[in-house]
């Protein structure tokens, strides 16, 4: 409602405007005019859609028929109120005064009141059970608020029909407060029995969870154990291992993560056989030379739990793979020809790699010997490194170092040529830069320079004066450019039936003139035979042996040095057949070539 002087909006059922008190003399019936106004019953308004093929079909629109349900909804309410004022005025006299008890039931002020209110209960039901059930549901609580703003305890009245606003007290605006209305016993019984229900709930749930707690905590509490592991040194078919004994209750088992398996405690000990290589098997890379192990064991309680042990760590050795060089002799060596071989022996069944290049499968499974051709620059040192991983075992590595002249002529032998021979002439092929000139500074034959010019090609027999290392060596010469020299070294070494009919017997007389003529009969690679016992060894790489000539073993001590296939041992009784060569330490030094056991 607008106030007509100053233009306050006030509700509906104010008498006087909040703002400035003048009268607003408009009756209940007028002031619900202003809803006729409202364009609620209107035809909805309707949208027009054109479809892909330009037809226009009319269709309402959703919330126009939810305004209307909205709007016959406020209808309805409207009449309902209506209808219970007038109820309401029928059934009580005019000036009745309702007061509001502690328990929420009325109580009468008179005893007129108290007839009357029996009277209407015996009324009809289509009349009074809306008006009684509407009475006892719903309560007001009635506030008088005068012209000072104090608000008086006032008797229900109708907001509808403002009729029993006052005993005389006019003028009075009033402000009401619907009391909710209190449960029935069953809605209250049912909700202490769902309030039971969680309380229920949450202490079931706090229940699992401490006992669950409780659980988890006592299942991983360790037991102590460390005062009688014993851990010692062992093997384990014929490999390094360690026997770990873990104290417990007889008959009671014991499982350990780390290998998967149970263990039955026997005499009061669980007994662990455990090799070391299993730590270490599928590790790839560089590994050191020990490890620090760690063994996890659990007991297993009667109940099927595990309950933790303390770990158990201790430390492995880890070995090297086993590697030995055949050829060359030595890690570092000169040679001449572009291609060299390299032997090693490793362990059967072992890895293989020469500078990155996988040659596993060149290794005998039998011996273990791997033969490698490697390709030689003319650059100086041509480095082939060569790592070995053997089961069980770490990796091993050795670098071989072979060094071939850098040449400002290239001169190359032809591939294949060897470097041991059983003939004293040995035909040598060599390629150089074709016109140039070529001398063999060795003893030979038959030089052959027929296509040196066109192709730079030759030839020529190499003939060896001794037995044993023998020298080759050739010169390429060009104008204007380094002389290149290539120096091949061959081993020459007799057939035995052609060897050893040339040998000499070291008697008494034979051991002193040895001694006397040693320079003489090592240039022209005496042969002697030496018969007797090792008596022991001087050096193994190469092998080196003391052997006593005499008759009874005491004296005429010769030392040899093996260049034979058959590896000797002290304290065995041996046949040789060995060229002179040098004095060592007072006794004559012999190269050993053909060994015979007794």
């Amino acid at each position: 409602m607008k106030c007509p002087e100053c233009g306050q909006w006030n509700r509906a059922s104010l008498p006087h405007c909040m703002r400035c008190g003048a009268p607003l003399n408009i009756d209940a019936a007028s002031r619900l005019e202003w809803k006729n106004d409202l364009r609620d019953g209107e035809t909805p308004t309707k949208y027009l859609r054109a479809n892909e093929f330009g037809e226009v079909p009319s269709a309402s629109e959703p919330r126009d028929q939810l305004a209307r349900e909205m709007q016959d909804f406020k209808k309805r309410k409207q009449e309902g109120l209506t209808l219970q004022s007038r109820l309401r005025a029928s059934s009580r006299p005019s000036g009745h005064m309702v007061m509001e008890s502690a328990d929420g039931e009325e109580a009468p002020s008179s005893p007129s009141v108290l007839h009357h209110r029996e009277a209407i209960r015996m009324r009809s039901d289509s009349e009074t059970s809306v008006a009684s059930r509407r009475e006892s549901e719903t309560r007001k609580r009635v506030r008088y608020l005068d012209e000072s703003g104090v608000y008086l305890d006032a008797p229900s009245w109708d907001p509808i029909n403002p009729a029993y606003l006052s005993p005389g007290s006019g003028g009075y605006t009033v402000t009401t407060r619907l009391s909710r209305a209190l449960p029935s016993r069953t809605a209250r019984r049912k909700k202490l029995f769902r309030v039971f229900l969680a309380l229920l709930a949450a202490a079931a749930l706090g229940a699992a969870g401490y006992f669950g707690f409780q659980f988890w905590t006592a299942s991983r509490a360790p037991v102590e154990n460390d005062t009688g592991v014993a851990i010692s040194a062992s093997l384990l078919d014929g490999l390094a291992a360690h026997t770990v004994l873990i104290p417990g209750e007889e008959g009671t088992s014991i499982y350990v993560r780390e290998l998967h398996a149970s263990y039955t405690v026997v005499d009061g000990f669980a007994t662990l056989e455990i090799p070391d290589h299993i730590w270490y098997d599928s590790l790839e890379g560089s590994l050191s030379e020990t490890m620090k192990v760690t063994l996890t064991p659990f007991l297993k309680t009667a109940a099927g739990r595990q309950r933790p042990l303390n770990p158990i760590s201790y430390e492995i050795d880890i070995p090297l793979s086993p590697i030995h060089l055949d050829t060359p002799d030595a890690l570092r060596t000169t040679v001449s020809t572009t291609m060299a071989a390299i032997q090693i022996t490793v362990r059967p069944g072992s890895r293989v790699t020469v500078n990155g290049q996988d040659c596993s499968d060149t290794v005998s499974s039998e011996t273990g010997i791997m033969s490698y051709n490697a390709t030689v620059q003319p650059i100086g040192d041509n480095v082939f490194n060569i790592v070995v991983r053997s089961q069980y075992c770490r990796d091993n590595q050795i670098s071989v170092v072979l060094y071939r002249a850098p040449q400002d002529i290239p001169l190359d032998l032809a591939v294949g040529t060897y470097g041991t021979t059983n003939e004293r002439i040995m035909r040598v092929s060599a390629t150089t830069l074709p016109g140039a000139y070529v001398t063999v500074t060795t003893p030979h034959s038959d030089l052959d320079i027929t296509d040196l010019e066109s192709t730079g090609k030759f030839s020529f027999n190499a003939v060896f004066d001794k037995i044993g290392n023998n020298t080759i060596s050739i010169e390429a010469a060009y104008p204007g450019r380094k002389t290149s020299v290539v120096d091949h070294v061959v081993y020459y070494l007799p057939p035995a039936s052609e060897y050893t009919v040339r040998a000499w017997p070291l008697s008494a007389e034979g051991y002193s003139e040895l001694l006397s003529n040693m320079s003489v009969r090592a240039a022209r690679s005496q042969v002697y035979v030496v018969t007797g016992v090792v008596q022991y060894q001087e050096t193994e790489k190469p092998q080196r042996v003391v052997i006593n000539t005499s008759e009874d073993g005491k004296s005429q001590p010769v030392l040899l040095e093996n260049y034979t296939k058959t590896t000797w041992t002290v304290g065995t009784y041996y046949r040789i057949y060995a060229d002179a060569y040098s004095i060592y330490n007072g006794m004559p030094w012999l190269n050993a070539r053909y060994t015979y056991a007794k």
